[in-house]
């Protein structure tokens, strides 16, 4: 008894040779096409990222239930934001060095302010500098130094005047101002002066702030002296930074006048970017070694 498969092969051995061709690629052109079907038919459906679940590819990396849960996510949240900001404006007090006017005309000068603050530098021809007013429960809140000076029977608490040494009125005025508002307009000598201060009475917010800007401004004219400037008052994020620029840079290190007064007035410093240059060179030649020894 004959197979079918047998009898089809006896059928198609009796064709002429171009007729077995034409048959043969037929057959290969509905191979490929149910190939193509199949994949095809794989494509059309994923899974979800979120829930795991099984999409139309025309949903884009969710399905419409996830898709549909994080739109009402995000008005939530975007909700959520508004809220706070509202919440923030309710809290945020009037700094008394913002003579601003409100809608009703009336201005947010000095109101019942019970300390001031001076710069101890000159003032304006030389004169004395013009007073900082504050409040004292705001000075307290900001800064546990400010809250040990006024708390105790210091003489800035009697006096109702505290004078801050080795900084410029604006520097001043901008600090303050900061107790209020958690705002500041810098450049980098305004940045320097502020993280001054931001380290001495201890506002962390505010010397972050600084350090962020310097490191956004760091270059390699500049690194050497954000280098010292930055270990003289604890500034890790831009000694660091400074540390990694002067080191890709030793080349041209000794050539620069601010090296060459760095030896002069810090010895101490040379020999750690030193150090430091001496241990990245160890740390890239170890995995070499080790590749080697295998």
């Amino acid at each position: 008894m004959i197979s079918v498969r047998g009898k089809e092969a006896k059928r198609f051995g009796e064709l002429s040779l171009a007729q077995q061709m034409q048959r043969l690629c037929a057959r290969q052109d509905h191979l490929l096409e149910e190939g193509e079907s199949e994949t095809d038919s794989v494509t059309e459906t994923m899974r979800c990222i979120s829930c795991k679940e099984e999409y139309v590819t025309s949903d884009a990396g969710t399905c419409k239930e996830c898709y549909e849960e994080a739109s009402e996510t995000e008005e939530e949240l975007k909700r959520e934001i508004e809220d706070l900001k509202a919440k923030v404006n309710f809290l945020r007090f009037w700094s008394p060095t913002d003579h601003r006017h409100d809608l009703s005309g009336r201005s947010h000068g000095p109101g019942f302010t019970d300390v001031v603050l001076v710069a101890a530098e000159d003032g304006l021809f030389g004169g004395p500098s013009m007073p900082v007013p504050a409040h004292k429960a705001i000075l307290a809140n900001r800064s546990p130094v400010f809250k040990a000076m006024l708390e105790n029977e210091m003489e800035e608490s009697r006096s109702g005047t505290i004078k801050i040494s080795d900084v410029s009125y604006d520097a001043l005025r901008a600090f303050v101002n900061y107790f209020y508002s958690a705002e500041a307009c810098v450049d980098e000598q305004m940045a320097c002066e502020l993280l001054v201060l931001a380290e001495k009475y201890q506002v962390k917010h505010l010397k972050a702030y600084c350090e962020k800007f310097l490191v956004s401004k760091l270059n390699w004219d500049n690194s050497i002296i954000n280098y010292a400037f930055a270990h003289q008052h604890n500034a890790k994020l831009l000694l660091e930074a400074s540390l990694s620029l002067i080191m890709d840079n030793m080349d041209k290190l000794r050539k620069r006048q601010e090296y060459a007064e760095l030896v002069e007035k810090h010895p101490s410093l040379v020999v750690e970017i030193l150090e430091a240059c001496l241990a990245k060179q160890e740390n890239t030649a170890a995995p070499k070694d080790a590749s080697a020894k295998s």
